[in-house]
């Protein structure tokens, strides 16, 4: 038996070959097969938070639909192809930022009075407005001070209820421009104007307003151009009218007294190219006329918008899928935050990397009908029979056979401490001893544990005497080592007065002696108090051949055990190994 080999509860369980060195082993399947059965309820329980928050907002949150109207835009442009295309796409970018413009959303505003629909006009600033408005320096409140400090009056109470009634009136506006999106499919010349609303009928009464609006606002700006360009062209005609009367007078002058011919030639060409272009330049300013009279859009609507067959936001399936791989991924950083940081000895190679123990055992907890913990041998009821029908801890008979192995070498005298108390040390004390007496050999039980004597209380409650009497007269062991079956008997602990037996053993001027007690047992298993609760253990543990540590799985700190193991071989005591008790049937298994 070497000191890279761990006996669990089942098989042993060879330790890398960096673990002897003190290095850091790879990581391995069952290493994180291990981390998932150990942390799955912190994955679990932080992925169901998350789904909860998440299912919670898909229930509470008001639902959302969105309308689509398509609109045809026709470029009036020329040029070569090269050209063409990048005045199309200059052209249709100035459409779409017109159609997001404040004169379109605005009329939308009012030709569908969502000045007074509580959706666009919140009188309370949200929580994420008033932090937006914070960082930014805006107070989120009405400026009221001054208007307070001036007193209200009559002639006050108009211009107020203005200002007012544009503050809503904004309000609207901001909150439909966040509320609505324009953009160019693909390449093509149509673009699509989406609007979002609580009910499928608003979001596409807003979706085709927007569309009338931004035409109405098209045929606003094309008639404004129009009736520029009118007004330029009236100007330029009543110019070129005084020119080409001024001309024909004097062509008119000269032709009635003609003296030279290329001066009359030169007279007329100029008097012509007046009326061309006088009559170009009218032709021109009639079209503009009728322009304004009759303007044309370059925006045709060639899909309106239709009722949303069902809502798109919350997007419940992305949500709930979100807040699944969030949750998980938090719940595997927090698993392993705490996986990194749990201290608490959980597998046996914990133990025998820092500690160098020749073996680690893992034992399961045993469970009667009734839901207790095994109870221990009744003195005077013990038989061969009865000891082979003792419950036996799941993992009890490889330990056993282990210790049968350190008979070999004279290591007769074991001792079991406990690094805290209520770690089953004494259980597995009695379980030792009743495994050993069925082996066949002559074991004795002695219960040392003087702050919590569970094996005298259980075992012989009432017991005249014990170790405390042994220790005075050794001629009362025969007496005092009660017969529990023919090859096991237990020695009970005693009156205890001022100094435990432990310590009255450590200063070897008692009756009683080991070498005594090896004459005539084979095997002897002393059963001490708990390492945190009693000195015993460091008064002890040199007498005898071996201890073997105690710790309780997922309780027991591996700082706590190491300090026992270092303090115990400070002392000169020999570590024969230690035991995880209470593990878990999966991880026993």
């Amino acid at each position: 038996m070497t000191s890279s080999t761990i006996f669990s509860g089942v098989s042993p369980i060879s330790l890398p070959a960096t673990a002897a060195t003190g290095g850091n082993s790879p990581l391995t399947l069952r290493d994180m097969l291990f981390f998932l059965r150990m942390r799955w309820l912190w994955i679990a329980a932080t992925t169901f938070a998350f789904l909860v928050m998440a299912g919670s907002y898909v229930l509470t949150a008001e639902p959302t639909f969105v309308a689509n109207t398509q609109l045809v835009i026709v470029p009036q442009v020329s040029g070569s192809e090269a050209q063409r295309a990048f005045a199309e796409d200059a052209f249709i970018e100035g459409q779409l930022e017109i159609a997001k413009s404040s004169d379109v959303v605005g009329g939308t505003v009012t030709a569908l009075g969502l000045d007074t629909d509580p959706d666009f006009v919140d009188q309370t600033p949200s929580l994420q407005d008033r932090a937006k408005n914070w960082l930014m320096g805006v107070s989120s409140e009405p400026d009221t001070a001054s208007q307070e400090a001036a007193g209200p009056g009559p002639r006050d109470t108009q211009p107020q209820q203005q200002i007012e009634d544009g503050r809503i009136h904004d309000r609207a506006v901001a909150t439909l421009l966040n509320m609505m999106g324009v953009r160019r499919i693909g390449s093509s010349t149509i673009i699509e104007i989406s609007a979002a609303a609580s009910t499928p009928q608003q979001a596409v009464d807003i979706a085709d307003t927007l569309a009338r609006q931004y035409i109405q606002k098209n045929i606003a700006m094309k008639a404004n151009a129009s009736r520029q360009y009118s007004e330029w062209l009236t100007r330029f005609v009543s110019e070129q009218q005084r020119g080409l009367a001024e001309a024909a007078s004097a062509l008119a002058s000269f032709t009635s007294n003609p003296r030279d011919q290329f001066k009359l030639a030169e007279l007329q060409s100029a008097t012509d190219a007046r009326r061309t272009l006088y009559e170009n330049t009218l032709n021109q300013l009639t079209e503009a006329r009728q322009r304004i009279t009759y303007p044309v859009s370059d925006a045709t609507i060639v899909s309106r918008a239709t009722l949303p067959l069902s809502k798109a936001r919350p997007r419940s399936t992305l949500i709930i899928a979100f807040a699944a791989a969030v949750g998980l991924g938090v719940g595997f950083a927090l698993a392993m935050i705490r996986h990194a940081g749990d201290r608490r000895i959980v597998r046996p190679h914990q133990i025998a990397e820092a500690g160098g123990l020749p073996f680690v055992t893992l034992l399961a907890t045993l469970r009667t009908r009734n839901g207790h913990s095994a109870r221990f041998l009744a003195a005077g009821t013990g038989s061969s029979g009865t000891a082979a029908a003792y419950p036996i801890i799941p993992g009890m008979a490889e330990l056993s056979a282990t210790v049968v192995g350190l008979r070999r070498k004279r290591r007769v005298v074991i001792g079991i401490v406990a690094v805290n108390p209520g770690s089953g040390a004494s259980t597995i004390a009695c379980e030792l001893a009743v495994l050993s007496s069925i082996s066949g050999a002559q074991t004795l039980l002695i219960d040392a544990a003087a702050q919590k004597s569970s094996l005298s209380k259980s075992i012989a409650p009432h017991s005249s005497t014990g170790l405390v009497d042994v220790l005075d007269n050794g001629e009362l062991i025969q007496t005092a080592a009660l017969p529990l079956t023919p090859t096991l008997r237990f020695l009970p602990l005693g009156k205890v007065e001022a100094v435990t037996p432990a310590i009255r053993l450590s200063s070897r001027r008692t009756q009683l002696s080991f070498a005594d007690l090896k004459k005539e047992f084979d095997a002897i298993f002393v059963d001490i108090s708990a390492f945190s609760a009693s000195p015993d253990a460091n008064a002890i543990a040199p007498e005898l051949d071996g201890v073997l540590v105690v710790t309780s799985h997922g309780h027991t700190s591996i700082d706590d055990t190491m300090h026992v193991i270092e303090t115990l071989r400070n002392i000169g005591a020999e570590i024969l190994g230690a035991i995880i008790n209470h593990a878990p049937k999966r991880i026993e298994s």
